[in-house]
């Protein structure tokens, strides 16, 4: 009898996992923009319960990560260069306001969270394949904790909720080029380099300097990932995935 049907596994619970894998694949994983999602399908991929799959996507929707289709279920909300740019320039604002509340408030513990953030980022392999998601997703979680490190102590709950909504949407943007890292086209800079010297500043209270270099450093990645978001390159990274998803060879 498959896991989906057991029923020692509460369907809150099950809501839970599917929730958790799919957006950890629509964020960091297999899941790419456009990709149909077949509730069915997923219910034999995760051997979960059909109920609570719907409902995952359902909350996936309404975060903006998923589009649901009339009669046909739902997609993977689609990529494009214009809604990555009006993404970037909105992070780019709330991204400035928190680094500089963070750096008026933070203390010892907000400044030894950033050391360590910084370390083990500089450390972090990047993927060698496009096959290799597991080590691309290890070093989207160790970036996202070091630009989370340097926000943290802002005071605003709202601001970090926006935050942390934003950085979520950007991911999945991200990924693309985080894949193809090594395509000439990718153009892949010090990230290293621009990771210790906006901890530097931070933690040096450069008002001045520290919110530029974030600055530079989101619209760097924005104009990186930009040369992936042409039509026909979205459709030949997604294309592979979509006739998994519709079960063409």
């Amino acid at each position: 009898m498959k896991s989906w049907n057991m029923p020692e596994i509460p369907s809150a619970t099950q809501t839970g996992l599917a929730y958790d894998r799919l957006r950890g694949e629509i964020l960091h994983g297999a899941l790419m923009p456009g990709e149909r999602l077949r509730a069915s399908g997923l219910q034999d991929r995760f051997q979960l319960g059909l109920t609570p799959i719907r409902e995952a996507l359902m909350r996936l929707a309404n975060e903006g990560l998923v589009e649901a289709e009339t009669h046909r279920g739902a997609r993977v909300s689609e990529a494009s260069a214009a809604g990555f740019a009006d993404l970037m320039a909105t992070r780019r604002t709330i991204e400035r306001v928190c680094l500089v509340q963070a750096m008026r408030q933070g203390d010892a513990a907000w400044e030894a969270e950033i050391i360590t953030a910084q370390h083990l980022l500089a450390r972090a392999a990047l993927p060698e394949t496009t096959r290799d998601r597991d080590t691309a997703a290890a070093w989207e979680a160790l970036h996202r904790r070091f630009h989370a490190a340097l926000v943290a102590a802002c005071g605003s709950d709202w601001l970090l909720r926006f935050w942390n909504q934003m950085v979520d949407h950007s991911a999945r943007y991200r990924k693309i080029r985080l894949l193809h890292h090594r395509d000439a086209v990718a153009e892949v800079r010090d990230l290293v380099g621009e990771h210790r010297a906006l901890a530097d500043a931070v933690l040096a209270r450069d008002f001045d300097r520290a919110p530029d270099l974030m600055d530079a450093h989101l619209l760097a990645t924005e104009r990186s990932v930009a040369r992936f978001l042409t039509d026909d390159m979205i459709d030949a990274k997604a294309r592979p995935a979509r006739r998994r998803a519709e079960g063409e060879p």
